[in-house]
């Protein structure tokens, strides 16, 4: 039986009736209000006697708040104290992360999510979400209801193997659906109790986590081969069951089965892996933004990208459909994209066994007319020496994988050239946004996949954009829930990538800036989802709505973080 009923009143007003009475309420952190609770909820709801007198405003509360996490001077610390307020009271946690987006987001999120996933099991403090065994396999739907809010529309869920560039994380790896879905509320309005993190505890192994005596996840070497697929089908239907039309999240799985269960489950249920296909629109994004400040279209772009995982031939496969879109086919289509993976180029003079790298490959013959080695490894520097690229990205998670050389080799051929080191946390991006901009004079369009300052070159301060997933997912998830899709398609993507790029003011652009501020997050997400409930309708993806009550609908489900009435049931 359900504890709370809500209520949106003619007024907008939203209403909350619940059975919970007195320090039972307070500990409910969607309905704690904490000092705000009015004269007349205290004495209805037995909260008389357990908070001081005076009644604050969320005003009030939200500067007392801002102050604690602002005097913490590390930034685990602050993610710890921001972790402790979404326990205590979500909608003042969610108010303050929207007030303070663009300080307290690198918090919540990248860089900050590596470094508490790494020490999860240390900072444990309460359980949020759902952490699944394979022990527990038969019972996945009675696990899915212990954590059933009576209306689940969204999950992020990990297995925890590849979490940023940090690796295999066990059950720690569970910051990050937790992160992801914290933001999806902040900049989609994704009211919390439609939210679910979960995390499929399949193992570790980490041996640092396994002779970790206080690991709090499974003690035993991961879940693999055709048991491990077993297992997450009896997970995927299980989810069908209990939350039916339920979007789905991929994230931070490693690269095979990233790729393997996008395309297993795709069409089985809405789902999407923001590793690959969020990653690819914020590249392409860059990409297309980058184009508007040197004045150069997508079919004349020609792109280098280093690291052949997911997120790299996520990002690759993005472009490619575009430039195919602007009219480029057959070998100049090919050599409008080189992909480099630890061994050099994808050449089909050599072994490349991974199949979902193939589409990538050149013919040995093309790349020999265009001066590149097929005899051996073709590098980095070489593939930039003879093809003069306008991009390079990074998706490696190899720390100062672009070197003075390689940068310098880049600026040589092209006169302002796109680098974007997209690899995250900060201690993985392929160099220093201050590096390059010394190197390159100050000429190169910088983007990284970590919050970096801004950079000073020759007295002149340059703004460093950051290429984060959530300029597409919000918005992305949003549009697909008022849909209701049946399938999130590559081209939906496509349009948050165009929208993003388009989005950048001119101004900042000559600035140097490669994507909207931070504060206008929650306007593009809108944005994104309107152009994604037009697309499903085009398509026959998802529930018609007609044309003309497409943002209505979009903005009907966007929550605010204000404080409902509560009474009781």
């Amino acid at each position: 039986m359900r504890r709370h009923e809500f209520e949106l009143r003619d007024d907008g007003t939203l209403c909350v009736r619940t059975s919970r009475r007195g320090r039972d309420l307070l500990c409910d952190a969607l309905l704690n209000k904490g000092t705000a609770f009015t004269p007349h909820e205290r004495l209805t709801l037995g909260l008389e006697g357990l908070l001081p007198d005076s009644v604050s405003t969320l005003e009030e509360q939200l500067a007392r708040a801002h102050g604690h996490i602002e005097r913490k001077s590390d930034p685990l610390e602050k993610y710890i104290g921001m972790i402790a307020l979404q326990d205590r009271n979500e909608i003042l946690f969610y108010r303050l992360l929207a007030e303070y987006v663009e300080e307290l987001m690198p918090i919540v999120y990248t860089p900050t999510v590596g470094a508490a996933c790494v020490s999860f099991s240390r900072i444990f403090r309460s359980g949020r979400g759902i952490w699944v065994t394979p022990g527990q396999a038969g019972r996945i739907d009675d696990l899915l209801g212990n954590g059933d809010s009576g209306d689940v529309r969204l999950i992020v869920v990990t297995d925890g193997e590849r979490i940023l560039g940090l690796g295999d994380q066990g059950a720690g790896g569970m910051g990050i659906p937790i992160g992801k879905l914290s933001l999806y509320t902040m900049a989609a309005g994704i009211h919390p109790r439609h939210c679910l993190p979960i995390c499929l505890d399949v193992g570790t192994d980490n041996r640092e986590l396994l002779d970790d005596s206080l690991y709090v996840g499974l003690r035993q070497p991961r879940l693999r081969g055709q048991a491990y697929a077993e297992f997450v089908e009896i997970f995927v239907q299980a989810v069908k069951r209990r939350f039916p039309g339920a979007l789905l999240q991929w994230e931070d799985f490693k690269k095979t089965n990233a790729i393997n269960l996008l395309a297993r489950y795709r069409k089985t249920l809405p789902s999407f892996n923001d590793d690959i296909q969020g990653t690819a629109a914020v590249g392409l994004a860059a990409v297309l933004a980058a184009g508007r400040v040197t004045g150069t279209p997508i079919d004349k772009q020609r792109v280098a990208i280093l690291g052949a995982g997911a997120a790299g031939i996520g990002i690759a496969h993005q472009v490619r459909d575009a430039m195919a879109r602007a009219g480029l086919g057959g070998d100049d289509l090919t050599v409008g994209i080189a992909v480099l993976d630890s061994r050099g180029m994808l050449v089909d003079s050599r072994e490349v066994s991974d199949e979902y790298k193939r589409p990538f490959v050149w013919p040995a013959e093309l790349a020999r007319s265009k001066s590149l080695a097929t005899d051996g490894p073709c590098g980095l520097v070489d593939v930039i020496e003879a093809l003069k690229p306008t991009v390079l990205i990074g998706t490696s998670g190899q720390s100062c994988a672009f070197s003075e050389k390689i940068v310098r080799a880049m600026a040589a051929g092209c006169d302002r050239p796109a680098i974007f080191p997209f690899s995250n946390p900060t201690s993985k991006s392929e160099a220093a946004p201050a590096d390059i901009m010394s190197w390159t004079d100050g000429r190169a369009l910088v983007a990284t996949g970590s919050p970096f300052g801004p950079v000073t070159v020759k007295g002149r301060s340059i703004p460093v954009a950051q290429g984060n997933n959530v300029y597409v997912f919000p918005g992305v998830g949003l549009g697909c829930l008022v849909a209701r899709v049946r399938e999130v398609t590559d081209a939906m993507f496509t349009l948050a990538a165009e929208i993003v790029a388009q989005s950048v003011a001119e101004d900042d652009l000559q600035a140097g800036l490669l994507f909207p501020p931070l504060t206008e997050l929650r306007g593009l997400t809108r944005q994104i989802a309107c152009a994604v409930v037009r697309e499903a309708n085009e398509q026959g993806l998802g529930t018609p709505i007609p044309g003309g009550r497409v943002e209505r609908a979009v903005s009907d489900m966007m929550w605010r973080p204000e404080y409902p009435v509560i009474e009781p049931s």
